[in-house]
């Protein structure tokens, strides 16, 4: 057979085309290079390179050897010399914080705080109510010590004052106490908690169940706009993930259309809000409301489950030893159980029937106990192995309760609270009960996994602050709290990307930087993993991509 030298060129042509546009297709779009790539992986590798392609992770290695992968169209980015670690997660945030009402987050002292809250009444018009948001905590001011009743008077003598601390308690000035005419008569919500002075006179505190005594106003409507400005700020601090540990039906609806307009910047794991636990035949119908399935969803948008609650906050943790005095009131006082027994341990029971996931809110170790005694009736009726039930928070958690989580092959959320809140729960709960408060040196060492977050908008959301606290132990204004319990940095950075994707059930796609995972990274300003003590407080993203595009770049 003869074959002429031009039909011999042109099938030459052809082929190396062929070739070409092969290795174009195959080509990495992104490259980052010149960088020191924190993997996470099996062997917690460092890496100079990383290529990106389609959304996930095409290669890691060297920069020649990744830059060697490049075809005609793929976009380089030169790290000099940043690290480069999985894209951060926050794995218990209900949001961004904000919000309407007096803003007291930068008051460092008593007097400024009331100076705001005075102002605002000398503007105020009659028939006005105001009320604060709740992005502060009264460990940020010098004091340490909330403002009361008889504070809120000084400032406020006429119009009704409505102080919102965290998630969990309110304080009333006198003039919003008789607009709701709560009185030294009023009966206690059962789980709830009206507070005295040393003279038994109202202080203007009221916790948990009893916040339903006051009409709160109605907070700016969610909306998809309002959503998306509040992952961009998300996204400028380095998360690409987040779990919304209980949201209503109407939420999860706006994030799925959301989803459908191609809108999420942030990865969404979303547990439902368990409202009435009542019995198991409320527990049915509200799940059935819901409308979902256990798990349903992708990589972008997922059920994670429901989330339920047996105890208060940082004044409302259910102890099993008294609070500290004076707060203990002469050990009378062991903090709020917010569910009773039987309907927590029945709504458990029936989720499980029902093949959802349990996350339950516990701070105070009796409130452990009853999470636990739930936990443990519903693996009893059907098991509870490979499920990744979890306890969110765990502040007091001892040893005993956490060799059952272990043996119950459940994952514990831990936040932040110590960092911000630190001085105190010393008040509270005594120092030895403050200095244990999320205990994650016990947690990692029994060999639970751990994701970390924030808790926001109870602490701040940057997630970067929660890896300083749990490397350091430091806190706001407390200085260093239970250095037993410190973990390495990289142990830290560990919880906030690989364990918030195991309690998601992800781990196999997202929290390492490995070839076939989602293409999630953040480039941070300094190396959180050998920068100093100081500097590591101040270490922030630069540049956050998430399913291997750039959802925000610094300046």
């Amino acid at each position: 057979m003869v074959v002429s030298g031009r039909r011999l060129a042109w099938g030459v042509i052809v082929a190396v085309c062929a070739m070409s546009a092969a290795r174009a297709q195959s080509a990495p779009e992104l490259v980052l290079h010149n960088g020191k790539i924190v993997t996470l992986d099996a062997t917690n590798r460092i890496a100079q390179a990383v290529a990106i392609r389609d959304g996930e992770v095409l290669a890691v290695g060297t920069s020649a050897e990744v830059r060697a992968l490049a075809g005609p169209a793929t976009r380089f980015i030169d790290l000099h010399g940043r690290t480069v670690v999985p894209g951060l997660a926050d794995g218990h945030l209900h949001d961004a914080g904000g919000g309407p009402g007096l803003d007291l987050s930068t008051t460092r002292t008593m007097a400024q705080l009331l100076a705001v809250i005075g102002a605002a009444a000398r503007r105020a018009h009659p028939g006005d109510v105001i009320y604060t948001n709740s992005d502060w905590h009264e460990a940020q001011l010098r004091e340490q010590r909330l403002p009361f009743r008889v504070d809120l008077d000084r400032v406020a003598p006429q119009t009704p004052v409505v102080v919102v601390r965290g998630g969990h308690e309110l304080i009333l000035n006198s003039a919003a106490l008789a607009r709701w005419q709560i009185t030294k008569q009023t009966p206690v919500p059962p789980g709830g908690q009206i507070s005295r002075d040393a003279a038994g006179e109202l202080n203007g505190e009221l916790v948990d169940r009893a916040m339903a005594l006051v009409e709160r106003p109605s907070a700016e409507p969610m909306t998809i706009e309002s959503l998306v400005r509040q992952f961009a700020t998300l996204n400028a601090a380095g998360l690409t993930s987040i779990r919304i540990p209980g949201g209503s039906p109407q939420q999860y609806r706006m994030l799925q259309e959301m989803q459908r307009r191609g809108m999420l910047t942030l990865r969404v794991n979303f547990l439902f809000r368990l409202t009435d636990a009542s019995s198991a035949d409320v527990v049915r119908a509200q799940v059935a409301s819901w409308g979902a399935s256990p798990l349903e969803g992708d990589a972008w948008l997922r059920v994670g489950g429901v989330k339920l609650g047996v105890d208060g906050g940082f004044e409302g943790g259910w102890m099993r030893e008294p609070y500290a005095e004076p707060m203990g009131r002469g050990g009378s006082y062991y903090g709020l159980q917010t569910t009773p027994d039987e309907s927590f341990i029945t709504a458990v029971r029936t989720l499980n029937e029902l093949g959802w996931r349990a996350a339950t809110h516990a701070v105070g170790d009796a409130a452990i106990d009853l999470v636990l005694r739930g936990y443990a009736a519903a693996h009893a009726d059907h098991s509870l192995a490979g499920k990744r039930w979890v306890v969110e928070h765990a502040f007091i958690a001892r040893p005993e309760q956490i060799h059952q989580m272990k043996e119950l092959q459940l994952a514990v959320s831990a936040q932040n609270h110590l960092w911000l809140a630190g001085p105190v729960l010393r008040k509270y709960w005594g120092e030895r009960r403050a200095d244990l408060t999320t205990p994650m040196r016990s947690f990692l060492d029994s060999g639970l996994v751990v994701g970390s977050g924030t808790d926001s908008p109870v602490v701040p959301y940057p997630p970067l602050k929660t890896l300083y606290h749990f490397a350091t132990r430091r806190t706001i204004s407390g200085g260093v709290m239970g250095s037993d319990q410190k973990i390495s940095r990289l142990e830290a950075l560990r919880a906030a990307t690989w364990g918030n994707a195991y309690l998601t059930m992800e781990e196999s796609v997202k929290g390492t930087i490995e070839p076939g995972r989602l293409a999630d990274m953040v480039v941070l300003s300094a190396d959180i993993l050998t920068c100093s003590e100081p500097a590591l407080e101040g270490v922030a993203a630069v540049l956050t991509i998430v399913a291997g595009k750039v959802v925000w770049r610094a300046h």
